[in-house]
């Protein structure tokens, strides 16, 4: 038993019995290889079996029978509802015939095979619902609803999967005639958080049977939306699985031959066709594919690199560029800037002689010191800018070596400019009194025109001329 433990059946995913979002849908509404009935809408994401309306059924099966003797199934599934319970439930069968419509949670009665069901209505009011129930069946018993199939239950456990924050997924595993259910909650986002739910030793099935999953709703309601049915087929270690070949039925290979015959006759037509249209290709294959797809329209992966490589480079250059323009403006400001204040500093110490023309040399010489720094650090600028250049140049001919020394100068370019920045704002408000405020010249006095002798005339003279017109009239 430890060794049979120890060594695990492979596994082999089977997508005609899976589906599984997003483009889950066909244009035509359909899930490949499955088949939905009822009240079953698919969309692109998932399929919602049942909506939250009373007396609602709902199924979708695999078209195909399986034709492997083991397998596992992995499905993702939301049972959401506004009250408090819910209804009935959510079914995941394997049957030897399809169960398309019936009683038991939407689909048929007396099936022969098994069905895991969840059961999220309390018939038989011993508050022992939602649960998960195992039931099996040879195609003659009926299923004992009012009693909620304890009477019928070959295993079964008690999970509440109604409302829950994550998507609740179930693993069933059926090997060597054991059925094993377990259970994720869909309390955490961990989709391997399994836990044991139920266990079914000794349990013959169906050697071929449909896969399907079914809901219903009765007086209350829930929507039953199932994200994902995953199948797997199960070999025995050191038995080799089937091959594809094999899997397919006789009438499909006959059917799958006489349609690829009939395309390679298409194909030789079209061929001809084109030999008789293009006589100058004939009988030179790679004439035609140059004739359509010159070397300008692909380049290798090489290509592209160096191409990348000469871009980045060329945008680092004309930055570089720029910020050596930005320099030469930032020392010009400077210069002006030292200039004034030396002025201004003369100044103050030719009209305050004495103790005060002691501090301005102080002043003087302090911003002399700071003047030679300020210069040292932007010729060390000039050069590493100089050196940039020079990089640049050498890298575009030795490809992607010389990156990262450009970004290297260019992050230096960037702290040194932040220093000068910074003993500029010093230098300003070091030299510049607190006090003091600049002020704006005061305009001379505006000149008078006109003056009141004058005016006093003008007005006099103006009214005379006024009466004088109006007597007139």
């Amino acid at each position: 038993a430890t060794e049979g433990a120890a060594a695990a059946p492979h596994r082999r995913f089977e997508y005609k019995y899976s589906f599984k979002g997003p483009h889950l849908v066909q244009a035509d509404g359909t899930v490949p290889f499955w088949v939905h009935t009822g009240n079953a809408i698919p969309s692109a994401d998932q399929i919602r079996i049942t909506t939250s309306l009373k007396s609602q059924k709902g199924s979708v099966w695999t078209k195909n029978k399986s034709i492997f003797e083991y397998w596992e199934v992995e499905v993702t599934f939301r049972v959401t509802g506004r009250g408090r319970i819910g209804a009935d439930g959510l079914a995941i069968w394997f049957t030897e015939e399809q169960g398309l419509e019936g009683p038991v949670f939407g689909a048929a009665d007396k099936w022969n095979g098994v069905g895991i069901f969840f059961d999220s209505f309390d018939n038989d009011g011993k508050k022992n619902n939602p649960g998960v129930i195992v039931v099996g069946n040879n195609g003659k018993l009926l299923y004992d609803h009012q009693n909620d199939g304890s009477t019928q239950a070959l295993a079964s456990c008690q999970r509440d999967f109604r409302n829950k924050p994550y998507p609740v997924r179930v693993k069933i595993t059926y090997y060597q005639k054991t059925l094993t259910v377990l259970i994720n909650n869909g309390f955490t986002p961990d989709k391997e958080d399994y836990e044991f739910c139920a266990k079914v030793e000794d349990m013959v099935l169906p050697s071929q049977g449909y896969f399907g999953i079914s809901a219903a709703t009765g007086g209350l309601a829930d929507d039953h939306d199932v994200l994902s049915f995953l199948t797997f087929q199960l070999t025995e270690p050191g038995k080799e699985a089937p091959t594809p070949d094999a899997e397919i039925p006789q009438k499909d290979k006959e059917k799958y031959q006489e349609e690829f015959e009939h395309f390679q006759q298409e194909l030789d037509k079209k061929k001809e066709e084109f030999q008789r249209e293009h006589p100058d290709v004939q009988g030179q294959p790679g004439k035609l594919f140059e004739q359509f797809f010159t070397d300008d329209v692909f380049e290798t992966v090489s290509d592209r690199e160096l191409r990348q490589i000469f871009e980045g480079q060329n945008r680092i250059h004309l930055e570089i560029k720029q910020l050596n323009r930005q320099l030469d403006m930032i020392l010009d400001e400077q210069r002006k800037y030292v200039s004034s204040v030396t002025e201004e500093i003369a100044k103050r110490g030719a009209g305050f002689p004495g103790q005060q023309g002691q501090v301005s040399q102080q002043e003087i010489e302090t911003v002399v010191k700071t003047q030679e720094e300020v210069i040292r650090q932007v010729k060390e600028i000039r050069s590493s800018v100089t050196d940039a250049l020079k990089s640049i140049s050498g890298a575009q001919h030795l490809g992607s070596a010389g990156a990262y020394e450009t970004t290297q100068h260019f992050n230096d370019i960037k702290e040194h400019l932040h220093v000068v920045k910074r003993d500029i704002e010093h230098l300003v408000q070091r030299n510049t009194p607190s006090s003091e405020k600049p002020k704006c010249p005061e305009l001379p006095p505006f000149p008078s025109c006109l003056s009141t002798m004058h005016f006093f005339i003008f007005v006099v003279v103006q009214t005379v001329l006024f009466v004088g017109y109006v007597m007139y009239r």
